[in-house]
């Protein structure tokens, strides 16, 4: 199976070569694609120059900053036209251990939609405090809830999704950013009958760098999964119209 794993930056020139290095020890038969936004401390340059020494791996330099949403979507798109059959979401940031891929990508043999989870038996987040923990699991609970997802952790943003998953949601269409939008393309996914596992993770938070994550993008998060449950019916009855 043909795999593009899609690494989203803006400012990582601390992260992004060992990242790539990390990635190609983990999963040598994977592509990645880099999307970068236009970080003015010389990310994609230091990619571009990872490219020849690792091999397969191309980097997508775009405008602006334009936020992570918009940045997956950009590379699921490049990937799509490339042919590859298997995306992956990982941060540049190692909050995410690349050297977990494979079991991932094991899952994806068999589900359309492979969520790496803190929130299932196995999962950890060593260094959370208490009340970032409530707080991340209250709202993941809450998504799940209010939208019908059954997914213990529809923040996360590290997973797997084949093909056929996004053919299936319009990704394309997906507007949330941050913890919204992977909430988004989870909301979808169910909606649209695309198979979903989650995997057990460890999640540490970034040792380099600053963090791109705000109060505004959780809040906004937190608006668009109310907004949603409060459409949920008149989807629903809209689909049965059809029908």
């Amino acid at each position: 199976m043909r795999t593009l794993v899609v690494v989203p930056t803006y400012n990582e020139i601390l992260n992004v070569a060992e990242m790539l290095r990390a990635l190609r020890e983990a999963v040598p038969e994977c592509h990645v694609l880099v999307v970068d936004d236009a970080s003015p401390d010389g990310t994609a340059a230091r990619a571009r120059e990872l490219s020849s020494e690792l091999g397969q791996i191309d980097v997508l330099e775009r405008n602006t900053k334009s936020g992570l949403g918009r940045a997956y979507r950009a590379g699921f798109t490049w990937g799509l036209a490339q042919g590859f059959d298997f995306f992956v979401e990982i941060d540049c940031d190692f909050s995410h251990d690349p050297h977990a891929l494979p079991g991932l990508l094991a899952a994806a043999r068999e589900y359309e939609v492979v969520i790496g989870s803190r929130y299932v038996e196995g999962g950890q987040i060593p260094r959370w405090t208490w009340s970032r923990r409530m707080l991340s699991r209250g709202g993941n609970q809450y998504a799940s809830v209010v939208l019908g997802l059954r997914v213990n952790d529809s923040t996360s943003g590290f997973r797997v999704y084949a093909r056929s998953a996004l053919e299936k949601i319009d990704y394309e269409t997906v507007r949330a950013d941050g913890y919204g939008f992977q909430i988004e393309m989870t909301y979808r996914a169910r909606s649209h009958g695309a198979t979903i596992i989650e995997v057990p993770i460890s999640f540490s938070d970034r040792q380099r760098g600053v963090s791109k994550m705000s109060s505004a993008i959780v809040l906004e998060a937190l608006a668009l999964v109310t907004k949603w449950a409060i459409e949920r019916p008149f989807q629903r009855q809209s689909l049965h119209a059809v029908n």
